[in-house]
């Protein structure tokens, strides 16, 4: 359903927050970018879903939390905090993004959540990333 807003002259316009929510539908992505959906069009699907996984990646305490899921190859429940030097709030708000951004999944176990690697969204990662960083091999030039 679309909400039209903004009555002006008997012209109706799309709120920027429901194009945005269109666009971003499209793609069929929970991404968050904080961009304005005139300029969101304007990128392709890889490009989006490339700065998608690069924002998730983008601190070290994120990168930490994956490296330990990855290594641990399994459900993890309360180690995470155990493991690094952050306090429990941060740990939740640095797992909060990395399930946002698809991945990690969490379960409810008792009155805990245990969380692992999403392994199709991860795989998709490694093939976003891949083909980025492969079509832009560097070739010697004489710039700078």
């Amino acid at each position: 359903m679309v909400i039209l807003s903004n009555c002006v002259s008997n012209k109706f316009y799309l709120s920027r927050l429901t194009v945005r929510n269109l666009v971003l539908n499209l793609f069929n992505r929970n991404i968050t970018i904080d961009m304005g959906a005139s300029k969101i069009i304007d990128y392709s699907e890889e490009q989006i879903l490339v700065s998608k996984y690069m924002k998730a990646l983008s601190h070290p305490a994120r990168m930490a939390i994956l490296q330990l899921l990855l290594t641990k190859q399994s459900c993890i429940c309360g180690e995470i905090v155990d493991e690094l030097p952050i306090s429990q709030s941060t740990v939740s708000q640095h797992l909060k993004e990395l399930k946002e951004a698809g991945l990690i999944r969490g379960q409810i176990d008792g009155v805990s959540i245990c969380y692992c690697i999403n392994e199709p969204e991860w795989n998709k990662l490694t093939d976003a990333l891949g083909h980025f960083f492969e079509k832009r091999h560097l070739k010697t030039s004489t710039c700078c």
